[in-house]
């Protein structure tokens, strides 16, 4: 205990020397929490809309006046043609074209249907996607309107409704950054831990001070152990530092227990420290351990369901997800913040990731070379 006691003492007298480091560790989480989720909007707002109106009537009008008046979409263009139109979207003038045809109330009131285009700068897949369904959800909203109003005139005779109503759970207000701001939050934190943990060991090779351990009567897992703890600390005060910015700029208060919130964290930190040491014993300099961890944060980002969900994925990638640390911490942090799940809804995310702390810290420990 005497010489994890000094070992300890030595890493974070190591840590604290670093004002670059302290910097990384206290101000870069509280900056990319409050700007990351403020720029990662899920909502889509101010699309550029260009319409074609070839029949000038009253209800074309309030179909244009429906769509700018909804707050999504922004009206940049008015053709005579749709050839015309088109050029905007080439031009990336335009996003969504609108294309009233000639007839359109005439139908509307004698046929009791009409028809109208839509077409979308599908480029961006996501965005075109959102423009198109906001304007079926606009056009469903006109379309009730009109019978309302035929209704009342009276125009047709009234019927039978069903009506629908909604109540979301978890996230009432729909409010994305409930939403993200819990992946982010264990998103930052892995940041930390993972990389400086994956610098830490190559860092000693680079200095040459490995050799004065190497030969010091200190055992692999003593090592292992003084290079873990100190940044286990360091990533659950980040985590209570995040909390702290959520709870302030964002009003989210965990509707589940705290306690198991930094019970799962404790766990998952030793396992991405222990993979992270284990990095850094494959690297020989800092600069490879930087690549290797690298790669494998990108891979941790892009599957951990942050930005995509993970149902959405196709299979071989939510195959892989069964496998990324990331996805199980992101998925806890959403479920106990948003949901109050407890223990019983958390128990095969804590076997797991469990799992992934015996078999990486092991193998760190293992494949650690020891010289006397």
């Amino acid at each position: 205990m005497r010489t994890l006691f000094f070992l300890l003492r030595k890493e974070f007298l190591q840590i604290f020397r670093d004002k670059l480091i302290l910097r990384v560790i206290f101000v870069m989480p509280i900056i990319q929490l409050i700007v990351l989720p403020n720029a990662a909007n899920f909502e889509m707002k101010n699309i550029s809309l260009s319409v074609v109106d070839r029949d000038h009537s009253e209800y074309s009008r309030k179909l244009i006046n429906k769509f700018t008046s909804s707050g999504y979409f922004r009206l940049t263009d008015v053709s005579s043609t749709y050839e015309k139109a088109l050029e905007s979207i080439e031009k990336d003038k335009a996003d969504l074209i609108i294309e009233i045809p000639q007839g359109f109330e005439r139908d509307l009131i004698r046929e009791n249907q009409s028809k109208m285009m839509i077409s979308a700068n599908a480029i961006n897949g996501q965005t075109s996607g959102l423009a198109v369904s906001y304007s079926n959800a606009i056009i469903k909203d006109f379309n009730n309107d009109i019978r309302v109003e035929w209704i009342q005139q009276p125009r047709l005779n009234p019927f039978p409704v069903i009506e629908i109503t909604s109540s979301n759970w978890f996230n009432p207000k729909m409010n994305y950054k409930y939403f993200i701001v819990p992946g982010v939050l264990a998103l930052l934190v892995t940041l930390v831990g993972f990389l400086l943990t994956s610098l830490n060991i190559v860092k000693e090779k680079e200095m040459g001070t490995i050799e004065q351990l190497n030969v010091s009567p200190i055992k692999k897992y003593q090592f292992i152990l003084g290079k873990l703890i100190p940044f286990w600390i360091l990533g659950l005060v980040v985590l209570t530092i995040g909390s702290m910015v959520s709870l302030i700029f964002y009003g989210i208060f965990p509707s589940g227990s705290f306690f198991l919130i930094y019970l799962f964290a404790a766990i998952y930190l030793i396992a991405l420290l222990g993979f992270g040491l284990l990095t850094s014993t494959f690297a020989e300099t800092q600069q490879q351990a930087m690549f290797i961890s690298y790669f494998f944060m990108m891979t941790f980002i892009l599957l951990g369901g942050l930005f995509a969900p993970i149902e959405n994925m196709p299979d071989w990638a939510r195959y892989l997800t069964y496998i990324n640390p990331v996805s199980y911490f992101i998925d806890v942090m959403r479920m106990i913040i948003l949901k109050g799940s407890g223990m019983a809804d958390l128990l095969k995310h804590f076997g797991i990731i469990s799992l992934f702390a015996v078999v990486f810290n092991v193998t760190a420990i293992l494949h650690y070379k020891k010289t006397i």
